[in-house]
């Protein structure tokens, strides 16, 4: 501890020496341009911009050689004078088509997110379902008509609804803690695709910033600090489905912006049991920014969605001419949900080389899920219908400081400490037998969470020439409480505990275009607090020892290759639990993977990408045979063409792919893999663009969602264990118009 501190001291106390190049980096409108790399190629310095567009570049000289790059805009070179040296300069960087041209490989961490947001600009998201799955490995499904969050796939976890992936919105956490439906349940529903900016992404427990629920990784979705132009896109297809779009420029000053957005999206879905599937989405945000001094927005945001769905089935039911693959056993499961957010982002420059960055957020949650997993077999006379309810308030707040450009003679140093809190005042959980989403037949569980997450971390990187070494600290206090409301006297139990959390990732970046990479690092998932008050406490913050080595190379102009092999041991794992649709702890286990990805600019207007990652996930707590973790992908590939700017034409045609995996303990049961393609095209002709988007392009026969579970239907005289599926969508196709004016 003393050595910790004393570093931190000289951090603090250090003094600055050499040359600095100091000022903002802004587009032609004035607007300042966040994450913008600078590279002084003479020095081998690098820095990027913060949320105000300031940059400080330390050991530079009059006539070196400082590239100024970032997506979407020409790569500038500038060579400074004498005079601005040590002084100060505004950089004005000209759009551009996007191009893996503008991509630099720099000493960054997270390069890999940088690359990948080429993706999604040049090809951006056309559903909520399409969000995630711009992550390299990263596969969705969905199993409750379009109103429930997705199922997620990430590096052989069965990830259910967010148990091993930290999900957040502009630094708003969105996995829920010891929700009714199961831990980490993650809705993104309340985004609106055409709000978002880029995907921030890192896979493993290596990030100081990110916490609970960071083992598999982190996604951070960063919404649109402002709109240019009025925008409206109307979408009809297939399965009575509508969609209806706007962004409105409200406000416009020299310092302050504003605009509104809106989504209103119905379907019935391919089922023969129309879904009746309605969800609409209201956000506003305002904007005041500075450049290089402050910056700060304000978002507010409301969404409510409504649904029936068919559940999943049975495939005896199928092969027995019972139903069709999208008919359904009880049609009345379904539910509703809605979230309203206020969130408030200020970033301020302090002087010189620190900065402060300051988060706090409000939201409002309610959700009412009807699910029936087995139909029969715990009542034979009024079936197995469940309610998962709760009524949710969520509050939080954090603060971050950061200094850069600290000179200790060999290294060059900066460092970001920050402290932060989140609360959660879930009211009436409530898990229940129903009939007909109507009459309750008995409660099974029914209280009030209030669950407190505190948190501090510090995260310094050292650098030295083509080295920089990355130790990072983490702590984190949790508080537990739960009142039992079905006890006849009262019952309130409370736990606490804290977790350790220690990161040091090491990069070797040669040249602009080769980077290798060791990360190592330690997280944790929380316990839903049911699970941890009635354990006493046994295996709260179960941990996640985490090791990733890999390189980036890019070696031509158009051409950027990834890959990594890595390693992933957990404490403890999550199971779901098909009979009381919930999820539960289990045993220690462990993976090791390989991913490769390969992005490439074939020319100005058709961009190619591809990423294949391997898992080998087991139990170590099982004998061999019975070590299998029930659906964790070994095998998932993702990839597509897209063509850009050709013309008034643009489009892609992308695929995902994921291998046959085991069901159950010991593999006597296996969910079927698949291939699915998906096309859309535009065209656009002044401020009007036409397009068609089509699913499943070939209309491939796929299950979405696949589980082992054991049922009983109506009169059959055994239960049967076997495959129950959500059968995916077939060819879907709809058309879209928009205007922007």
């Amino acid at each position: 501890m003393k050595i910790i501190l004393g570093v931190l001291l000289v951090l603090l106390l250090s003094p600055l020496y050499g040359q600095n190049l100091s000022g903002n980096v802004e587009n032609p409108k004035g607007l300042p341009i966040e994450n913008a790399n600078i590279f002084n190629k003479t020095s081998g310095q690098h820095n990027h911009t913060n949320a105000t567009g300031y940059f400080k570049l330390a050991n530079t000289k009059a006539g070196d050689s400082i590239y100024f790059s970032s997506l979407g805009y020409e790569t500038l070179l500038f060579q400074p004078t004498t005079e601005e040296i040590n002084g100060s300069v505004t950089i004005i960087l000209v759009p551009q088509s996007l191009s893996l041209d503008q991509v630099v490989l720099v000493s960054e961490i997270n390069q890999l997110s940088r690359i990948v947001d080429i993706d999604t600009k040049v090809n951006p998201v056309k559903s909520s379902q399409e969000i995630l799955r711009k992550v390299p490995g990263l596969i969705i499904g969905q199993h409750a008509g379009g109103g429930k969050a997705e199922q997620i796939f990430l590096r052989g976890f069965d990830i259910d609804h967010g148990t091993d992936l930290s999900l957040n919105v502009d630094g708003m956490p969105v996995n829920m803690v010891s929700h009714a439906h199961g831990q980490g349940y993650s809705d993104l529903h309340f985004i609106i695709p055409e709000t978002i900016e880029n995907i921030e992404f890192g896979k493993g427990p290596f990030y100081a910033d990110y916490g609970n629920f960071d083992t598999a990784g982190f996604i951070n979705l960063q919404l649109r600090d402002a709109v240019d132009d009025n925008y409206i896109a109307l979408e009809a297809g297939q399965f009575d489905t509508q969609r209806l779009v706007g962004m409105f420029p409200v406000l416009k000053k020299e310092y302050s912006s504003a605009y509104l957005a809106s989504e209103i999206y119905f379907t019935d879905g391919p089922v023969e049991s129309p879904q009746n599937f309605n969800r609409i989405n209201i956000l506003g945000k305002y904007l005041y920014n500075k450049p290089g001094e402050e910056k700060l927005d304000i978002t507010a945001s409301h969404f409510q969605s409504k649904w029936d769905a068919s559940g999943q089935i049975p495939q005896r039911a199928v092969d027995a001419g019972l139903i069709t693959r999208f008919g359904a056993i009880d049609d009345t499961e379904g539910g509703e949900t809605s979230r309203t957010n206020l969130t408030l982002d200020y970033d301020k420059n302090l002087g010189g080389n620190d900065s402060s960055k300051t988060n706090a957020f409000v939201s409002h949650y309610d959700f009412e899920l009807y699910s029936n997993f087995t139909f029969f077999l715990e009542d034979p006379v009024n079936g197995d219908q469940i309610r998962q309810k709760e009524d949710r308030y969520i509050i939080g707040a954090s603060t971050a400081f950061e200094r850069k450009n600290i000179d200790l003679g060999t290294f060059d140093v900066e460092f970001e400490t920050g402290v932060g809190f989140r609360y959660d005042d879930v009211n009436d959980v409530e898990l229940s037998r129903t009939k007909n989403r109507r009459e309750t037949l008995e409660n099974l569980s029914f209280g009030d969470v209030d669950e407190l997450n505190g948190y501090g971390y510090f995260n310094a990187e050292f650098e030295t020439g083509d080295w920089k070494f990355n130790p990072a600290l983490r702590l984190d206090y949790f508080k537990f409480d739960y009142v039992n409301d079905l006890s006849e006297t009262y019952d309130n139990r409370s736990e606490d505990k804290v977790a350790f959390s220690p990161k040091f990732n090491i990069l070797y970046t040669p040249s602009p275009k080769t980077q290798f990479f060791l990360k190592s690092g330690i997280g944790f998932h929380s316990n839903d607090t049911r699970v941890v008050v009635a354990n006493e406490g046994e295996d709260i913050l179960p941990a996640a020892y985490g090791l990733d080595l890999g390189t980036i190379i890019k070696p031509v102009d158009r051409l950027v290759l990834n890959a990594a092999v890595w390693s992933l041991f957990l404490e403890q794992e999550f199971v779901y639990v098909g009979d009381a649709g919930i999820v539960e702890p289990s045993g220690k286990s462990r993976r090791l993977g390989a991913e490769v990805g390969a992005r490439y600019q074939l020319n100005d207007w058709l961009y190619a990408y591809s990423d294949v990652n391997y898992t080998y996930a087991r139990s170590t707590e099982e004998p061999e045979g019975a070590d299998f973790i029930p659906l964790a992908p070994d095998l998932t590939a993702s990839g597509g063409l897209i063509v850009d700017d050709l013309g008034p034409f643009s489009g892609s045609m992308v695929y995902r792919y994921v291998d046959d995996r085991p069901a159950n303990e010991d593999d006597s049961i296996n969910a079927e893999g698949y291939f699915i393609t998906d096309l859309n095209l535009n065209y656009t002709r002044g401020s009007w663009t036409y397009g068609i988007i089509i699913e499943n392009l070939f209309d491939t026969e796929w299950n979405e969602t696949q589980f082992a579970t054991e049922s009983r239907l109506f009169n059959e005289p055994e239960p049967v264990e076997e495959i129950h599926f959500t059968p995916g969508t077939p060819f879907f196709i709809r058309g879209k118009v928009s205007v922007r004016f």
